[in-house]
């Protein structure tokens, strides 16, 4: 079992973010996370838990006393004696006091926005820290005893090159960490930068950045092991396999998700509502066609795939014709241990798993 945390506060809002998050205010936050309290009282019911991840949001926006609160709080789970236990952070936001405490306090795994090196990009995105403050704060974290570290990059920002990108990723391997996750920017709806009819950069542009990512990546230690992320041996996320092997966790706070007794379920994004002990949005019970479904959309990220001899143990052997269609197309390969995608086709892998969506398994 895995729970994942969101703490919806920021001190500042970035112009492409489309998660649940307010403006960080003191009083907000007290009552918020007595509510976050109920809840796991409401819904928890005990078992040992291998990951929690906090994200957001900004969860490094809380003062010192409020994460005191929230890890007295985390402290009624029963973890399991290797579990991962990451925490999201930003880097205007971290400073020596918080990280020590969340080293001391069993937080083994940092995810540290640092999206880019490129001072206009940085505007851009709204993102407010500057390059050296990168360097420094994730210095900092390692002296603490943090090694294992995911920072994120952001790529096809308007504008960008691919000369701009190359910089990035030296300077991103220049950190020395050990997990990667990559983003090409999406303009949801409801951000600054789609009320300001920002534009997608072409296609062509967007593919040729992803293939250079992989390959300077790859080419530098980095294995990657999920449409979007990158790691060294044994720093993947754990958290996040869990999502992509389509196992149950909880997800605690307001906009977060959950996955329990195949129950899909939806928090409200509404703080008052949340606040006033309203938590749920909506809750989908799924039936078997549903939850294999998602197993195939969720495991067909992994670059490895789908284990065949785990899916037929879970439902039996019911590969059907559209698994044996995109076989023959090329499109996945099965290589008589795992069923995945064809490297080839990584980069317009949604073209593949939509396929899934609305077959019936028997």
């Amino acid at each position: 079992m895995s729970i994942y945390i969101h703490i919806p506060f920021c001190d500042n809002i970035c112009s492409y973010c489309d998660f649940c998050k307010v403006f960080y205010n003191s009083n907000l936050v007290d009552k918020y996370l007595r509510a976050l309290s109920c809840e796991i009282d409401k819904y928890y019911n005990g078992e040992v838990i291998n990951t929690i991840y906090v994200g957001g949001g900004t969860p490094s926006s809380l003062s010192l006393e409020q994460l005191d609160f929230l890890f007295n709080i985390i402290n009624k789970f029963k973890l399991s004696d290797n579990y991962e236990f990451t925490f999201e952070c930003n880097i205007e936001s971290i400073n020596y006091d918080k990280l020590k405490f969340l080293y001391d306090n069993g937080v083994n795994r940092l995810s540290i926005g640092v999206q880019t090196f490129n001072l206009k990009f940085l505007k851009f995105l709204n993102r407010n820290h500057t390059c050296e403050e990168v360097v420094n704060k994730i210095s900092l974290a390692k002296q603490i005893g943090f090694n294992n570290i995911n920072i994120d990059l952001i790529y096809a920002i308007p504008g960008e090159s691919l000369d701009d990108l190359n910089h990035d990723i030296d300077m991103f391997l220049s950190l020395d960490i050990n997990h990667i996750s990559t983003y090409s920017l999406i303009l949801e709806e409801h951000t600054k930068l789609y009320v300001d009819g920002v534009s997608n950069i072409s296609e062509d542009m967007d593919r040729n950045m992803y293939e250079l990512i992989c390959d300077r990546l790859s080419s530098n230690g980095f294995n990657h092991y999920e449409i979007s992320n990158f790691s060294k041996d044994g720093y993947e996320s754990r958290h996040n396999l869990v999502y992509w092997n389509n196992l149950n966790y909880y997800g605690f706070g307001c906009g977060a998700s959950g996955y329990i007794h195949n129950i899909r379920y939806d928090n409200t994004r509404s703080l008052n509502k949340y606040i006033s002990g309203d938590y749920r949005l909506s809750e989908d019970v799924l039936d078997r066609n549903v939850i294999i479904e998602n197993e195939f959309i969720l495991g067909l990220r992994k670059v490895n795939g789908i284990n065949i001899c785990d899916f037929n143990k879970k439902y039996g052997n019911i590969f059907n014709s559209v698994v044996n269609k995109l076989i023959k197309e090329g499109k996945l390969i099965n290589d008589g241990v795992n069923i995945y995608i064809n490297p080839s086709y990584m980069y317009v892998s949604n073209s593949i798993l939509v396929d899934f969506i609305g077959e019936k398994y028997e």
